[in-house]
């Protein structure tokens, strides 16, 4: 695709909505996920998080904002050639021809830059973290790594940000010590869950083998058949080890179960809807019952987190968990 001139007859601020649209910045509400990596340094170290700390934890959310927005600038440009295909994404600005590359590009490397400099005010542990936010951009995206191409690893390489997020709330707070693996695994699957959900509900929308394995790599392989039977793993993995972290850090969360139970299957329903909201998940905000579940959801296992009940542990003839995070730096 060969950059072309600036027209005069179109308005300036189409230009720059343009631009602004390859950022994704309506996708900023992801990174709210980091939050839980705050909401655990704080049920570790309650004295370490507070009202006066505030500041920190907005130039760290916005500096992962502004590096989440370089990967989707990287990501616009690197799919444009397929989303022409997609009867949707096609209407992107890039696909469009809407935006001059080599801008796109400088967008791509400035956002990673100013997001790289704010993080390294925050602590070491922040940087490296955001770091590593961009490098997995990079391999998710770029030749010759490409994960989207790969059939599993493009859902494992995309939703590996989440427990990357985690990391960055957590590391914002406390940065000498590393949370709990069992935490950051489980983590790690229900994104790889939410991705292959995506991945089906976008399969079934296509509805063509051709177009959807033109469209992306990956789709030659999979089959609704067999993204079914990834999800299963995925949520399987996650359940496990969600387990072994509530065992060892506080088992009253068991409680919350039946309601996590209850998520996964109101939003493995959605992804069997037509033209589902989990191919664009700021769609999901439309479903308000969703939405209001969601949120009770989350609300219980706060006060869960934060609330000690003795009478389950003698239940459950469970000891109380006295564990601390894995490893010290």
């Amino acid at each position: 695709m060969k950059d072309r001139p600036l027209s005069l007859h179109i308005p300036r601020g189409v230009i720059i909505e343009d631009y602004l649209k390859i950022a994704r910045i309506d996708h900023w509400f992801k990174n709210l996920f980091m939050l839980f990596g705050v909401l655990f340094a704080y049920f570790h170290n309650p004295a370490g998080v507070g009202i006066n700390r505030l500041p920190l934890i907005l130039i760290s959310v916005f500096a992962t904002c502004l590096v989440a927005s370089s990967n989707y600038v990287l990501n616009e440009i690197q799919d444009a050639e397929f989303d022409k295909i997609h009867p949707k994404k096609k209407f992107r600005p890039i696909p469009s021809d809407r935006v001059i590359l080599s801008i796109a590009y400088f967008e791509w490397v400035l956002f990673g830059v100013i997001g790289s400099l704010l993080a390294a005010t925050v602590n070491r542990p922040f940087f490296y973290t955001i770091i590593a936010f961009l490098i997995a951009g990079i391999i998710y995206n770029v030749k010759p790594f490409r994960a989207k191409d790969i059939p599993y690893l493009d859902v494992l390489s995309e939703s590996i940000n989440n427990p990357l997020r985690l990391l960055l709330g957590w590391f914002t707070f406390v940065p000498n010590q590393f949370p709990s693996v069992s935490l950051l695994i489980s983590y790690w699957m229900i994104g790889a869950f939410f991705m292959a959900i995506k991945r089906f509900a976008e399969i079934r929308y296509l509805n063509d083998e051709q177009i959807a394995g033109s469209y992306r790599k990956s789709f030659n392989h999979y089959t609704e058949t067999r993204l079914m039977a990834s999800i299963s793993i995925y949520i399987s993995i996650f359940a496990f080890f969600l387990g072994i972290f509530v065992l060892k850090y506080h088992f009253e969360l068991i409680l919350s179960l039946p309601f996590i139970v209850g998520f996964i299957a109101i939003y493995l329903k959605i992804g069997y809807q037509e033209n589902s909201a989990v191919q664009s998940p700021e769609r999901l905000y439309e479903d308000k019952g969703f939405m209001v579940y969601a949120v009770a959801c989350l609300l219980i296992f706060i006060v869960l987190l934060f609330t000690n009940i003795p009478a389950i542990y003698m239940l459950f003839n469970v000891q109380p968990p006295q564990i601390s995070p894995l490893w010290t730096f």
